[in-house]
């Protein structure tokens, strides 16, 4: 997602007009970006638009995890999972059977 460049405001704006700047950030889902003094300073975003790219960065993270155990098995890494299974239940005393 890039930030939209129609949505830069300064903080010193986003301050004096919070409210009807947080009803944008809930209706749109996107982020604004505060500037001081003519500068990037911080983003801000609605709590429902984090919590969206904090799930999506977790299923990213899962995916990548996901490819990095089929490339690994591929080159006939790591072991089979019925012999891991056996090694752990045998380390913490447990019975498969």
């Amino acid at each position: 997602m890039t930030v939209d460049l129609v949505n830069i405001h300064s903080l010193s704006d986003f301050q004096r007009n919070a409210k009807d700047h947080i009803r944008k950030l809930k209706e749109s889902g996107k982020p604004a970006v505060l500037t001081v003094n003519g500068e990037a300073e911080v983003v801000v975003q609605s709590a429902q638009a984090y919590q969206k790219l904090l799930d999506d960065r977790e299923l990213l993270d899962s995916i990548r995890s996901i490819s990095r155990g089929l490339e690994q098995a591929k080159r006939g890494e790591g072991q089979a999972m019925r012999e891991f299974l056996e090694a752990l239940a045998k380390e913490h005393g447990i019975s498969l059977k």
